[in-house]
């Protein structure tokens, strides 16, 4: 029985800003897998990869990480770009991958099943269900409200929202995918919504305002640790959400986790590529950092 089993695809992940452009692995499963690897937690991904990108798997496995694979006629290539803000960036995707069926998922018992649908068609409403009869399920919703036309990513509803939302445990959003979930602006009549559809602990992220927590009708407000430098963005929310749901796993209360994830968070956007931390660097964060509020 692991602790927590994500899923989702690595993808090839091409970062522009105007100051450097990088090529690396990516995609939830690639960022939340580096994160998490540093902390207490026994933790399984399953990812599904074209031939040419296994050697990105080979490389966690070697790190340490316990990695199935299934298979995929291709692996996702997304284009990320970032202007001066980097809470905002605009993406192209340049090859789609395979999606996830039920049956492979669960040959994995796990506590936590993390998702990270990178676009509308990777899972479907039946895996969360299947999931959910095994264990929690944590959600990233980015994916299911992005589709393909072309190379450019479309932002879309998710059509099956209140279907499949009572199956999730976890749910976590930024601000402007709350947004299009709910027609709320407002985080925290957003998160209430979400709540009222059946999600039970509800995490908005609000960029360089921090986050908020909304769980059995109490709001956690999470500060945002100031960087020491900003390097890049890319993977801060899968970041966030391996933070938290370790020290859920662990134990911690809603706050406790939101400011160990907002932390962590702040430490990946200092360099390029994935979280390279540890927990104790973590905690250091915690104690030193000059805290900014939400907004």
């Amino acid at each position: 029985m692991f602790d927590i089993c994500c899923i989702g695809h690595m993808t090839l992940d091409k970062v522009i800003t105007p100051q450097t452009e990088h090529h690396m692995a990516g995609g939830t499963a690639f960022y939340f897998s580096n994160a998490i690897r540093s902390l207490d937690v026994q933790y399984q991904l399953v990812t599904a990869v074209g031939k040419t990108e296994l050697p990105y798997v080979e490389t966690l496995r070697a790190q340490g990480t316990a990695v199935a694979v299934l298979p995929s006629a291709h692996t996702v290539y997304f284009e990320n770009k970032y202007t001066g803000n980097l809470d905002h960036r605009t993406q192209r995707v340049l090859q789609v991958a395979d999606p996830f069926d039920v049956e492979p998922l669960l040959a994995v018992p796990a506590r936590i099943y993390h998702l990270g649908p990178l676009l509308a068609h990777d899972m479907s409403t039946e895996v969360i269900r299947a999931l959910a009869r095994q264990g929690k399920v944590s959600l990233d919703v980015q994916g299911f409200l992005r589709k393909v036309e072309g190379q450019q990513v479309v932002p879309i509803d998710w059509a099956d929202k209140r279907t499949a939302l009572p199956y999730i445990s976890m749910l976590k959003a930024n601000e402007h995918e709350m947004e299009v979930l709910t027609g709320q602006s407002d985080p925290r009549t957003g998160a209430r919504m979400l709540a009222e559809w059946g999600v039970s602990e509800v995490i908005i992220t609000l960029g360089s305002r921090g986050s908020v927590l909304y769980h059995e009708n109490t709001f956690y407000d999470i500060p945002a640790y100031v960087p020491r430098a900003v390097v890049d963005a890319t993977g801060c929310g899968d970041t966030y959400m391996a933070g938290y749901l370790s020290q859920r796993i662990l134990g911690k209360s809603l706050q406790e986790a939101g400011e160990f994830a907002a932390a962590m968070a702040s430490l990946k956007v200092e360099a390029p590529g994935a979280f390279r931390g540890t927990a104790d660097d973590v905690a250091r964060v915690l104690v030193e950092s000059v805290q900014t509020l939400p907004g």
